[in-house]
């Protein structure tokens, strides 16, 4: 497939948006978090892992589908429906890819957490799979320039930074936060997947801010240039 040099596939033009709409973006998807967590009650993700990230999937998820479906790349081409229908079908295929690195990364696989597990990786689905899906599609260069750590420097699409910021910050977060598993502390928080998920939804969170930042640095920088 021939290559648009803004970092789209050629034919599939790149969805522009202001920062105020990629902020209200953002705030929908952050209001199901929300939700969840006021459905759950405090302290529920240590209490019930599983019922507290059943809550964040349910709550989550028409959110994010309906939001990056309504930000998806070459919409003349594209119907809403599709690239909902392209995100309902990236979530379990996402919830797969996460568990499987979960897995190989040292999560307990024991018949007491397959459930919390389950739900765990629809959520990280959600964080990281879903929203390319919905936007991209099965584009292998949108997908790589999602991937890739380039776009912080490189990019010239708004919806680009919002999808792959908080991915990062999602991936990184999980990450970090499952440090204290291993440790011998005996806190309720470090059995799988509490303290992981704590860690994944704040770098989500994080993501989420930093990708409004760069995109209103490359909104000056836009205005500067044609200056």
């Amino acid at each position: 497939m021939p290559y648009d040099p803004r970092g789209s596939a050629m034919g599939a033009e790149a969805t522009q948006i202001s920062a105020l709409t990629a902020a209200a973006a953002h705030a929908l998807c952050l209001a199901g978090l929300a939700v969840a967590h006021s459905l759950a009650g405090r302290g529920a993700l240590v209490s019930d892992p599983a019922l507290a990230l059943r809550l964040l999937v349910v709550c989550e998820a028409p959110l994010v589908i309906v939001v990056f479906s309504l930000l998806r790349r070459d919409p003349k081409h594209c119907s809403f429906l599709k690239a909902a229908a392209r995100g309902l079908l990236g979530l379990p295929i996402g919830a797969l890819l996460n568990a499987f690195g979960a897995v190989v990364l040292g999560a307990p696989v024991g018949i007491k957490f397959w459930t919390a597990t389950i739900y765990w990786s629809l959520l990280m689905s959600l964080f990281t799979f879903v929203p390319a899906a919905c936007v991209f599609g099965a584009s292998k260069v949108d997908w790589q320039n999602a991937l890739s750590y380039s776009i912080y420097f490189t990019s010239s699409d708004v919806v680009e930074y919002m999808i792959s910021v908080p991915s990062h910050g999602a991936v990184i977060g999980a990450w970090l936060g499952a440090w204290p598993m291993p440790l011998d502390w005996e806190r309720p928080w470090q059995e799988w997947p509490i303290c992981v998920t704590y860690g994944a939804i704040a770098g989500h969170l994080i993501g989420m801010v930093l990708s409004l930042i760069l995109i209103v640095a490359h909104r000056r920088r836009v205005r500067v240039k044609a200056d």
